[in-house]
């Protein structure tokens, strides 16, 4: 790890036949961590994959935007929450992969019902703020299991609800360092999907619920917890749900229709208990787990004339 100080001008890109990816010119004064070949298998939920080029790790959104400002035109930017939701393949990530840790993590209650949140707070914190503030309509944040980031990205729901129906607005960093507020209306949320690009950072985001009850809010909340740990394999290496429900259909039924629970390749296996998550059993690479899910992909096609499209991210190099 590389603590990049006040004073200091580190030109870090080595020599071209030296590392395979993209080098770093580090401006003065960037005061997060930088580390080059940094291991991410260990950051992700499926414990597989290669390592980025480099990792920075922002000390706060101004040191992000000071830290992106200075990058070579063209070098490749990805933002990393909690890790769930991803296969990193095993080849690794090109350019610079940006954590959002801690100094983004906070959530702050606001006036009407709204709460401010770091795009790195993960769900189960800003469900437990809204609680304990008598907010209501957060609760279902509770089952999602990633950042206020990667939610606000891609949608995130889970019963019944979803961000497009909580969100205010939210402060994205893109990667020529340039900050900008952008309204729910301009996200153009459909199904797990925004307009969002891969390069762009949440980094703060607002929800507004409604007046409601501590009592009922935890107890749904309890609820909603149960029925995961009941349904979902939790306590292994996965990445979550892993393809979009079809309109009119559930994926986790085409894929047992398809005779795929508990298929393997590999380390990789489809879970017994919920048919619609991976898991790495022990060693599986991420191209065990990719090639999995292409292989249900193709026999949900066959056998029930189903398209299932990802709701796991793939990044990186092959």
């Amino acid at each position: 790890m590389m603590q990049i100080g006040e004073d200091d001008w580190a030109e870090t890109a080595p020599d071209a036949h030296e590392h395979p990816g993209f080098g770093v010119d580090v401006p003065k004064g960037t005061r997060g961590d930088l580390t080059p070949d940094a291991p991410l298998a260990k950051l992700v939920w499926f414990k597989s994959g290669g390592a980025a080029d480099w990792l920075f790790e922002p000390a706060d959104t101004e040191d992000l935007i000071h830290f992106l400002s200075g990058l070579e035109p063209g070098t490749p930017v990805m933002a990393l929450g909690l890790g769930s939701n991803l296969i990193v393949r095993d080849g690794g990530i090109p350019g610079v992969v940006v954590r959002l840790g801690k100094p983004f993590s906070s959530v702050e209650v606001l006036r009407d019902n709204m709460l401010e949140c770091g795009g790195g707070a993960p769900g189960i914190l800003v469900a437990s703020k809204a609680r304990d503030a008598g907010i209501a309509g957060l609760e279902f944040l509770r089952g999602i299991p990633g950042t206020v980031g990667g939610f606000v990205r891609m949608n995130g729901g889970a019963y019944g609800r979803e961000v497009a129906d909580i969100l205010v607005d939210c402060d994205v960093v893109i990667s020529d360092g340039n900050l900008v507020t952008l309204p729910v209306e301009d996200l153009d949320y459909t199904y797990r999907h925004s307009r969002l690009t891969d390069d762009a950072i949440v980094v703060a985001a607002r929800f507004r619920g409604a007046k409601g009850d501590p009592e009922v809010i935890g107890a749904e909340m309890d609820r909603i917890a149960d029925e995961r740990e009941n349904s979902q394999p939790l306590r292994t290496k996965t990445g979550g749900s892993t393809f979009k429900n079809p309109e009119g259909a559930k994926a986790w039924k085409l894929v047992d229709e398809a005779g795929c629970r508990g298929l393997a390749k590999g380390g990789a296996r489809v879970s017994e208990k919920h048919a619609n998550f991976l898991i790495n059993t022990g060693e599986a690479t991420s191209a065990d787990i990719e090639g999995l899910g292409e292989e249900i992909r193709r026999r949900v096609a066959e056998r029930t004339g189903y398209n299932l499209e990802w709701e796991i991210r793939r990044v990186g190099r092959p």
